[in-house]
């Protein structure tokens, strides 16, 4: 088990290492263990709440949705099927204590092993160094922008085009007007119009999240707020 390497994957180094080794035991090892033994259980528990709430944070100011819609975007965001690929992502699997029988079986490679443990790991950064750290951890994870506004048909862009319809108007225009930055690191600004009139514009570190930057830009133009 390399803690060094996991902590550079998630991009967090712990105060306290002995909650990391406590997210990465299943209850099979801790079962089998001659010792009494914590496993990741508990942390599990904990880990789901709070990514719960990060994720159900960030799309409540992202997004101008209604609370069912919010509710299905959590959803799909946080499902198991994110949260093993998350743990895939960071190789969790080769860091995780299992019992004998769960090794012979595939245990390092099951969707719910994982997703349970990636929970956990969240819970465990969340305990060592509070929300903001728990929550940099989850924007790594969901790299940035991308992952948390790829829910179709419920982005910026789509509010948008609601708005835009619902009061009579052309659908919206974008244009990248701007882009800066080394190949590795490129910033793109985009350009909303409606109309044939510009209405806001929006950076990015893609085309596509410059576009959305824009379409909230103008949502909040078109509302009113500051």
């Amino acid at each position: 088990m390399s803690m060094e390497a996991l902590q550079e994957r998630i991009g967090y180094r712990f105060h306290d290492k002995a909650l990391l080794e406590r997210a990465l035991i299943h209850s099979s090892y801790a079962n089998e263990s001659r010792q009494k033994i914590e496993c990741n259980e508990r942390m599990e528990f904990l880990g789901d709440a709070v990514l719960s709430i990060i994720v159900a944070d960030h799309i409540f100011h992202k997004f101008h949705l209604a609370e069912g819609d919010l509710t299905r975007i959590r959803a799909s965001l946080v499902c198991e099927k994110s949260l093993f690929e998350f743990a895939q992502k960071i190789q969790l699997g080769q860091e995780l204590l299992l019992g004998h029988g769960e090794e012979q079986t595939g245990g390092r490679e099951k969707p719910s092993i994982l997703a349970d443990a990636m929970e956990a790991v969240l819970a465990a950064v969340y305990v060592d160094g509070g929300y903001e750290a728990a929550r940099g951890v989850i924007r790594v994870l969901f790299q940035e922008e991308e992952r948390l506004t790829a829910w179709r048909g419920q982005d910026d862009k789509s509010a948008l085009q609601e708005y835009t319809q619902a009061n009579g108007l052309d659908l919206p225009a974008y244009e990248i007007v701007a882009q800066s930055g080394p190949d590795h690191d490129r910033r793109f600004t985009a350009q909303v119009s409606v109309q044939g009139r510009a209405v806001a514009t929006g950076e990015g570190n893609s085309k596509k999240a410059a576009e959305q930057a824009a379409a909230k830009a103008a949502l909040k133009a078109y509302r009113g707020e500051a």
